[in-house]
């Protein structure tokens, strides 16, 4: 049954890069480490910092190839000299693997289904600014983490649809369960109700408890963000990725007769509880297909994505392949509503 359809201390002044080579059409930036790899990737990574961070900030990501990165603990010291902290993930839509503090490994979903597009978290009240990804194992096939500019996604949504979303916001509903997903003891990393409940308080999150023993909650967040280094407006969201309409037919009508429409492990609406229809969401997940970039992983990559302005993907793919995940930079809660553009002028966006 398928799923889905669709550093720390010191560090010195940058190092030159290498020429990054860009493609116009449907890839993105890639650096080329020259041969032969670097014998100590976390110290070519902090005397590159700034440059590499200059590129993810003119290009919203970067792909470094030729670093050769080789294991979990080189990995890992690789992103503390490019991030001062790594934060941790909370609130995950399912389950990860803690390899190191604040490195992770790829979320658990299945190899031969799509993760369709979205920003890391951008569900949490301070979502991650910043992702670093390191693929260890390329895979056979398939398996790019493709990426789509969130301004231009924004740019070509209807406008009247994205001033809705941008006036009201939109509503994540959750219904955590053994079966779909992450349980609460795994999304909050506390097995303590009373932590959860206090978690769930100071990120304005409304919680209940079921009968069985689960847990249901509802989140009101900001679609529509500006960014907070050049003030553009990017679509921030998961309401695609996380809405019913996703799921394969076959998929939703079990969930459907399970768990029922309000119980849903989860979902997504209009800020009011108006249902999003199988229009806007194919509208939406429309958006994202026109503005894809994907370059296939090699192994020893390293990617650098802007997670405000860059949304990503993982497409199907033929095992094996290991990616490590960090997230760094939360940022501050998105003002809500967002203001409104006074004109429908796309320029402004």
């Amino acid at each position: 049954m398928s799923f889905t359809r669709c550093v720390t201390g010191s560090v010195p002044a940058s190092a030159p890069l290498p020429s990054v080579e860009l493609h116009p059409g449907r890839r993105p930036p890639v650096l080329h480490v020259p041969a032969p790899a670097p014998a100590d990737p976390p110290t070519w990574a902090a005397e590159h910092r700034h440059a590499l961070r200059g590129l993810v900030a003119e290009h919203g990501a970067v792909l470094v190839r030729g670093l050769a990165l080789r294991d979990t603990g080189q990995a890992a010291a690789v992103f503390a000299r490019l991030a001062p902290a790594l934060t941790t993930d909370t609130e995950s839509f399912a389950p990860r693997q803690v390899l190191a503090p604040g490195v992770y490994s790829s979320t658990a979903w299945p190899a031969n289904q799509p993760m369709c597009m979205h920003h890391e978290l951008s569900y949490v009240h301070r979502p991650p600014g910043l992702l670093l990804l390191g693929c260890l194992t390329a895979p056979t096939t398939g398996g790019a983490t493709a990426l789509a500019d969130a301004a231009a996604v924004l740019d070509a949504l209807p406008v009247e649809l994205v001033r809705r979303f941008e006036r009201e916001g939109w509503l994540l509903t959750r219904s955590y369960n053994d079966d779909i997903g992450a349980t609460w003891t795994e999304a909050f990393g506390t097995d303590d109700r009373a932590a959860v409940e206090n978690y769930c308080r100071a990120n304005a999150i409304e919680f209940d408890w079921q009968d069985d023993g689960g847990l249901r909650t509802r989140q009101h967040r900001a679609a529509v963000v500006r960014h907070p280094a050049t003030g553009r407006r990017c679509w921030f969201n998961q309401i695609a990725f996380f809405n019913e309409w996703t799921l394969e037919p076959d998929v939703r009508e079990y969930l459907l007769d399970v768990y029922g429409p309000e119980a849903l492990p989860f979902n997504t609406r209009f800020a009011n509880g108006d249902p999003i229809g199988e229009d806007v969401v194919q509208l939406i997940n429309t958006a994202y297909a026109e503005h894809t970039v994907r370059e296939p992983w090699q192994s020893g990559d390293l990617m650098l994505i802007d997670n405000i302005r860059t949304a990503h993907s993982r497409e199907p793919f033929e095992p094996p392949r290991e990616v490590l995940v960090a997230m760094a930079e939360p940022q501050p809660p998105a003002p809500f509503p967002a203001t409104p553009t006074a004109s429908p002028d796309r320029s402004t966006r």
